[in-house]
């Protein structure tokens, strides 16, 4: 596994007032300095990026968030750069009042918002109007300025969180600021990275305010970023033994396709060989397509028997079906007590026959699927998916991978990745596939269930990226097989063309 990165920490809302109050205390600073350090950081950033604005528009919270936004306001009339400043609250509080005080008596107008009002022209948008502390839906005149800078066409720059996201969950109750870029302070907010956050927070950079990690390292962080990973490079004298044998079962009537394109991921991911379990009329056409994968036609439990004890890891559920056929073959495999990756309807199997499981084991559960094995609707898992994960992990003794915008990879013992990776071209058939292939083929090659569930979830997310670089509209999910067979082996594109 790669090596430590204090920058891949994710932190929850708790977590990060308890680093401030350690942060002020350890460097001797005062709330109001900190919120200096925040709003030139974030005044730096705003001239890199938008180096040829001359009108903002800060809008600013009666918080410290707003405090940020005033401050900000004031060093950015110092460098000569022409800014309005528009409230929502008449007053302040807590160090929020001093910046505030700072920027009237400067000679600064304060403009208090109102809905019926338009908003002032600005090149720029700056969102300061709340921070971390937000974890109920904007008030009536707080989501009208929201959706008002949402419509107003101008680039929207989000002082540590975009407003209405919730920083623990990636939840969005109501209006959310939709920033084009996000600069956050201190340390990473874990609900930045998953869930709704993808279409709220635009392009983050991480501002440390110069606090170094040793003065929080007594806060074990709630949750880490995946790093970029690659397998080690194969053994000189190994064969195709070496390297694990998948057997995938699934494959309805009309779902040759799932178990194909399983099946070929475990290929391109470095299985030594693929089986595959299916129904008969499946076979010709996954010979044809597919002829490094050893497809067998299987009527019922005894016909997969032979097949399982010759197997070393299980892909269990693309295309499977619930009829009698799917759920015999669905609970021979798990009978067997081989390692296994689950997906799809063996996912809905297993939540009307819940279990916990003895073997390695990896559930890739979309929101859908989630909420059927929690006994919860879709909305309830998005509104806390660190929270299901965990759940789901801790309920089955699995390793669990929460699909979606920023997956969430959790172990039965509370520890939780995210995936930075991925774009909205993956939305299509067949992706969820791959990743069951992907990730049984790391079983195979020895890695245990969570070392394989991130690298093949960060494996499958890059190749998706990759594969996004014609388009995100129309990616296949057999887009990403080239892909993925470059950075299995750690290679870059210009050592691929090479």
């Amino acid at each position: 596994m790669s090596e430590y990165q204090p920058s891949r920490d994710l932190y929850t809302v708790e977590q990060m007032r308890e680093i401030d109050r350690t942060a002020l205390a350890a460097l001797e600073l005062s709330g109001v300095e900190l919120m200096r350090r925040a709003s030139s950081a974030a005044l730096s950033h705003l001239r890199r990026h938008w180096p040829q604005v001359r009108r903002i528009c800060v809008h600013c919270g009666p918080g410290n968030n707003g405090g940020d936004g005033f401050l900000l306001a004031v060093l950015a009339r110092e460098v000569g750069l022409p800014v309005e400043v528009v409230a929502l609250t008449p007053a302040s509080h807590g160090d929020a009042v001093v910046a505030r005080a700072m920027w009237v008596e400067g000679g600064g107008q304060v403009q208090l918002w109102d809905a019926h009002a338009a908003l002032p022209m600005a090149e720029l948008h700056v969102d300061a109007l709340y921070g971390i502390g937000l974890n109920r839906a904007p008030e009536t005149v707080a989501a009208s300025l929201i959706e008002r800078i949402n419509a107003d066409g101008a680039p929207v720059l989000a002082l540590d969180v975009p407003s209405g996201l919730n920083a623990d969950s990636g939840h969005c109750p109501s209006a959310t600021i939709r920033a084009d870029q996000t600069v956050t302070f201190i340390v990473h907010k874990r609900g930045l990275h998953t869930g709704r956050a993808a279409a709220c927070v635009g392009v983050l950079e991480l501002a440390t305010l110069g606090v170094p990690a040793s003065v929080f390292a007594h806060v074990p962080c709630d949750a880490r970023l995946l790093s970029a990973e690659a397998l080690p490079p194969r053994d000189r004298c190994g064969n195709k033994g070496s390297y694990g044998h998948v057997l995938v079962i699934g494959g309805a009537q009309g779902m040759a396709g799932a178990v194909h394109l399983a099946g070929a991921s475990a290929l391109r991911a470095g299985a030594g060989k693929v089986s595959v379990a299916t129904r008969t009329e499946h076979v010709s056409a996954l010979n044809a397509a597919r002829p490094e994968l050893m497809a067998h036609g299987v009527d019922g439990p005894q016909a997969l028997q032979p097949l399982l004890e010759r197997a070393d890891v299980l892909a269990l559920g693309p295309g499977l079906g619930r009829s009698a056929w799917g759920h015999a073959l669905w609970l021979t495999a798990l009978e067997s007590g081989k390692p296994l990756v689950l997906d799809a309807d063996g996912l809905n199997l297993l939540a009307s026959e819940p279990r916990r499981f003895t073997t390695p084991t990896v559930l890739t559960p979309h929101p859908g699927e989630a909420s059927r094995l929690l006994g919860v609707s879709i909305a309830e898992v998005e509104r806390d998916r660190f929270a299901g994960a965990r759940e789901l992990a801790r309920r089955h003794a699995a390793v669990v991978v929460l699909k979606g915008a920023g997956s969430l990879v959790a172990d039965p013992d509370g520890r939780l990745h995210v995936c930075p990776w991925g774009n909205p071209g993956m939305a299509s058939g067949g992706m969820g596939d791959l990743l069951t292939g992907i990730i049984a083929a790391l079983l195979a090659q020895g890695c245990d269930g969570w070392q394989a569930a991130c690298i093949g979830v960060g494996l499958h997310a890059r190749a998706g990226d990759c594969a996004a670089q014609a388009g995100e509209r129309g990616l296949l999910a057999s887009d990403l097989l080239t892909p993925l067979r470059v950075l299995g082996n750690g290679l870059s594109s210009s050592e691929r063309e090479a």
